[in-house]
């Protein structure tokens, strides 16, 4: 009997693997339920939080490419400024080195123009000496000429009239025969 009781109790107890056929309904109803509360509520927000994240990065992408096409940009327009700045640095150097020439060619162009003119004076001065050391020589030669022809002659000269007349003419005759003789000696 005691076989038959325990079967008997065993009958009447539910079952802790399968549960009652209410509690399975129940459960199942509720799943329902609440897998119709997460589509219609839950699932949307989800959705809509996935589609923020997600425009979120591809905005962000997005942005970095676009500041890196600008960073590209802003670098090719820093290497073509660079550039230009080196070109005109070029330019400026060899304009300066034009002007520098010039300058220098003006500079020789002004010595050889002063060393012209001091060539001049020093030319202007010599036959301004030589003009004066001639008539020096002139008034010596007729000095010398009047007293050895009043020697030669015998009588004096001294007449101022007279002697400058012979200091002339002896002069004249000499230049006369100095320049007959340069003639013929070209």
């Amino acid at each position: 009997m005691l076989k038959t009781s325990m079967i008997l109790a065993q009958e009447e107890e539910p079952s802790p693997v399968l549960p009652h056929l209410s509690e399975v309904i129940l459960g199942l109803v509720a799943f329902l339920i609440l897998l119709w509360l997460l589509k219609k509520y839950a699932v949307p927000r989800f959705e809509k939080l996935y589609e923020e994240r997600t425009a979120k990065i591809e905005g962000g992408i997005e942005k970095a490419e676009h500041a890196q096409a600008e960073a590209e940009q802003a670098l090719a327009q820093y290497k073509a400024q660079l550039a230009e700045a080196r070109t005109e640095a070029a330019k400026i150097r060899d304009d300066a080195r034009v002007e520098a020439e010039q300058i220098k060619e003006e500079l020789r162009e002004q010595a050889q123009e002063e060393a012209r003119r001091i060539v001049a004076q020093g030319e202007a001065q010599l036959q301004a000496q030589r003009a004066q050391i001639v008539a020096e020589l002139r008034a010596e030669l007729g000095r010398n000429a009047i007293e050895l022809a009043s020697r030669i002659v015998g009588e004096s000269l001294e007449d101022e009239a007279r002697r400058r007349g012979t200091v002339d003419r002896f002069l004249a005759e000499l230049e006369a025969s100095g320049n007959g003789a340069a003639g013929a000696r070209k």
